[in-house]
């Protein structure tokens, strides 16, 4: 294998961490990698080491032995947790962390629901697939983006440009300009190169440079539909008797609650609602203008037997680029289904343009005498 293939490979690698990284920005969880910032998983993981993380929608049902990351209702005023499933239950799962004395559900924190788990760490060998010192990487990074962030807020007025749907507009503006800058840089080094007649190194391939591009769009695009999707839960209680409480329901009796949804974004999208056990959805799809809203209700039904229960609404956001049908159609099928149609749609369209822009002939490589080596320009034409 030539050097030039494993210098690709390595610069591949490398590229796909950045991007697994920044989508996990965007996403607010992980994708493909994760990492840890407390010792609680200690001797697993420790505080700062990071993991190859299986995101929920393609991994296996998780069970005991697993590590998982889930969305904690308690831990710590609640948020993502990386902890080990050590027993299930038909109320759900017991997690602890390696490091722990008791279990989370003994310190107060539910059992974690399927819904809420939202990846699972690799482990090819029986134990986690650790990455030291990841979260020194991913925590540079974020403060990168909320500084970013924080300037176009203050400086030019934006204040759509905080959180995580303004994080998934700063990455398109960065890669925009990285797209522009590269482009004209190539096009200067043709130039350069052209009058001097000098040898030079093969310039960066066309289809490479558009390529790149449409990652970081595919990037942009998926993170403005999933970080608003996810889970909400509600905590239940089934009474013996009425309560003027709304989620405190008579056993066996039906509760009505609105349920609104918005879009803070600049492209229209389409809401889809999936109700969880005892949960009916009146609105199963909400079409959305940009920066519009609307609302539905969800039908809640109190089980037979009294007690605290937990309830959850799923719910799917799709950029609204393709018909309804074609897109409630693909759902149908897998939920997730239309979200990496969309967002391979986004990504194909955004290649097919750079290549109209910048061209299709690849750098040709020139001779020592400043004429073109014909030669290898035959053969990269045979190889196309």
């Amino acid at each position: 294998m030539s050097e030039g293939w494993i210098s690709r490979g390595l610069q591949l690698l490398v590229a796909v961490a950045i991007i697994a990284l920044l989508a996990g920005h965007l996403l607010g969880q992980p994708v493909l990698l994760g990492y840890v910032e407390t010792g609680s998983m200690e001797p697993t993981l420790e505080p700062g080491d990071g993991f190859v993380a299986v995101p929920s929608v393609v991994a296996s049902d998780p069970e005991p032995g697993d590590v998982v990351v889930f969305d904690a209702q308690e831990i710590e005023g609640g948020g993502l947790t990386t902890h080990r499933i050590v027993d299930e239950r038909p109320d759900g799962y017991v997690t602890q962390g390696d490091a722990n004395p008791f279990t989370d559900q003994d310190g107060g924190e539910p059992p974690v629901q399927h819904a809420q788990i939202v990846a699972t760490a690799a482990q090819p060998t029986g134990s986690v697939l650790t990455i030291p010192a990841l979260g020194t990487v991913v925590m540079a990074i974020n403060a990168l983006f909320e500084g970013i962030q924080t300037w176009m807020a203050s400086a030019l007025g934006l204040q759509s440009a905080q959180g995580t749907t303004g994080a998934a507009y700063v990455l398109l503006g960065i890669s925009l300009a990285a797209y522009a800058i590269e482009t004209v840089r190539e096009r200067r080094q043709q130039a350069h190169e052209s009058r001097l007649g000098r040898d030079s190194e093969e310039v960066l391939d066309p289809k490479l440079l558009c390529g790149a591009f449409a990652l970081m769009v595919m990037v942009a695009a998926l993170g403005a539909m999933v970080v608003p999707a996810g889970s909400h839960s509600y905590d239940v209680v089934s009474a013996q008797s009425p309560s003027d409480r709304p989620l405190v329901i008579e056993q066996g009796e039906t509760e009505r609650i609105d349920y609104p949804v918005g879009n803070s974004g600049f492209v229209p999208v389409l809401v889809g609602l999936e109700g969880g056990d005892g949960v009916a959805v009146e609105d199963e799809r909400l079409a959305l203008e940009q920066r519009g809203s609307a609302e539905t209700v969800v039908a809640i039904t109190a089980p037979a037997e009294t007690g605290a229960y937990q309830r959850y609404v799923t719910e799917y956001r799709y950029l609204y680029v393709l018909p309804s049908p074609v897109i409630g159609g693909l759902a149908s099928i897998n939920p997730w289904l239309p979200v990496l149609v969309i967002t391979g749609l986004m990504g194909g369209v955004t290649y097919g343009i750079g290549r109209l822009l910048i061209g299709d002939t690849p750098a040709q490589r020139r001779s020592k005498t400043g004429r073109r080596d014909t030669h290898a320009q035959r053969s990269d034409y045979n190889q196309w």
